[in-house]
Order: structure tokens, then sequence, then C-alpha cells
């Protein structure tokens, strides 16, 4: 490794989990991660004190991060922005040492930025804690999906709900991904509107779940799978396999708890989710068509 952990029993969680626990979680798990983040501009959601301090969400790579560290260089509103790649294990270790809890990828990769290879689909709980009412939703937006030809991978996000994501061939860009998303939104809105609603504001919501779809835009990014989220306890975004979502829980794992799942299941359930990848335009036909 060529990375130093400066202060490792520094606490970074209410539980008592240190920047060593952090970092050590991260090294662990690059085998299964990285191959979703590789080459992806990555936003940071940095915490030097610890969850509970000061909170920095950053989108350029600092200057003074060693040389030997990835990036990708993208346009943007004012100009352009360096971000940070994380394309191997000590990458990873030397984020958590800057108190880089939780890694945010694109949609995208950086040789083709404005072509999504992801979509994503955000299960927001109106209650915050709804595991059977979030568990139904992604399954009923997973089942519309496969009706439309694509295959769906789901993940607990470890927070409050799952992401129903859909591996996409690198043909169309983030405007026509978000509206084929958003027509699809409408659709099982549509299907179960007493459960369901596309509103953002959570005063109109009525209880219902939100079916998510902003994340599928230029530069906006996503929890990363297996990151660390900034809670109480180090819970972790988690994918799984369908036939697990009855009983899975959106926080139920942390970095303690976690490695043991990989070790027991033998890797990670979404190997396979880039060959998985499938044309936005014969799903378009098939929802056009009354899916």
């Amino acid at each position: 490794m060529r990375v130093e952990i400066t202060k490792p029993g520094k606490r970074l969680f209410p539980d008592g989990t240190t920047k060593a626990d952090l970092a050590g979680y991260y090294e662990a798990v690059a085998d299964v991660m990285l191959p979703h983040i590789h080459d992806r501009p990555l936003n940071l959601e940095r915490y030097p004190d610890g969850v509970g301090g000061h909170k920095i969400f950053q989108q350029h790579m600092p200057d003074h991060f060693p040389g030997w560290i990835a990036s990708a260089t993208v346009a943007a509103r004012d100009g352009e922005v360096r971000h940070v790649v994380a394309n191997d294990a000590d990458t990873l270790v030397y984020l958590a040492n800057q108190g880089a809890i939780a890694l945010h990828a694109w949609l995208s990769r950086a040789d083709r930025v404005e072509r999504p290879d992801r979509l994503i689909f955000d299960l927001d709980p109106a209650s915050g804690d709804d595991p059977p009412g979030v568990r139904r939703a992604a399954r009923e937006l997973g089942d519309l999906l496969r009706e439309l030809g694509l295959e769906p991978f789901v993940m607990a996000t470890g927070s409050k709900g799952f992401h129903v994501v859909v591996p996409l061939q690198r043909r169309h860009g983030f405007d026509d991904v978000r509206a084929f998303a958003r027509d699809v939104a409408r659709v099982a809105v549509e299907r179960d509107p007493r459960r369901l609603t596309m509103e953002q504001r959570k005063a109109k919501r009525g209880g219902r779940i939100f079916v998510d779809i902003l994340r599928n835009g230029y530069a906006h990014t996503a929890v990363a799978p297996y990151s660390v989220r900034a809670r109480p306890s180090p819970t972790v975004a988690v994918p799984l396999d369908w036939d697990e979502l009855g009983r899975a829980r959106p926080d139920g794992w942390t970095i303690k708890t976690l490695p043991r799942r990989l070790d027991k299941r033998g890797g990670d359930p979404w190997a396979r989710i880039g060959s998985a990848a499938r044309s936005l335009g014969v799903a378009r036909r098939a929802l056009r068509a009354g899916a």
C-alpha cells in the first residue's frame, strides 16, 4: 500500500468506528467495489472531524492529492471540474484517510461522460422507515422493467430505501435516459397510485413512496455500491440478488458485517451487471406499445 493512515484511532462514527476501521473496510471490499466505480468520476462526502462534524461534499480533486491517483476532467457550467477516479485499492484507502466516508459515482464513465451506462430509480419511503413498502415498490418496478426487455438490479442503499439499477448500452445521452426514466416512473405510479408518487415535495406525498429519477442527469451522482454511509453506525450500500429482497432492510449491513456476507456468498451479486446491458431504444418502443 502507498498510503499511511494518519491518526488511525480517530473516531469517525458515534459508535466508535475509527479511521483505521474505515480504511480497512475499503481495502477489504476493493475487489468487489472497484468494478462498479472504475473510470467513473466521483464526488466525495467527507467528514474530517467525523459524522456529526463539518460535512464537505467535494467534486474538485485537490491539487495536493498524490499523482498516482487517477482523475477525470469533465465539462461543467463554469468551466471544467477535475474529479477523483478510484481505480485501485490504494485510492480507496487514501480517500478514507481524507475522511471520505461515502463515495458518489457518476452514471457514466470518463471516456464517454455524456453517455450513461446505468439508469437509477431511487425509492424513498415517506416515513423514513418502511422496509415492507419500499421492498414491494422495488419488486413492482423490477417487474415493469423486465416487461420492457431490460434487466434490473436492486441495491440496499445503506440509508432509507432501495435503488433499482438498470445497465444500459452507451448509445443515448442523459436527456434521453432521464426522459425514459420519467416515463417508466409515470407508468409505475399509474399502476399503484395509492403507494407510489413522483411528487418531489414531501408535504404532498401523502405517505407514499417517492420514485426518484432525478439522479439520471449529466454530472449527477448516486451512492456507489459498497460505499459506507455517514450515519450513526457505518452502514453500507449493498447490491442484492432479487430473491434476497423479501428479507432485506435498506440499512441492514455495516462495515463489520458486510465482509462476512461476501465470504458467505462467495462474491458480488452484481458481478455480471456489465454483461446485462440492454438497448434503451428497444425498451422505449416497448413502453410506447403499452407496457
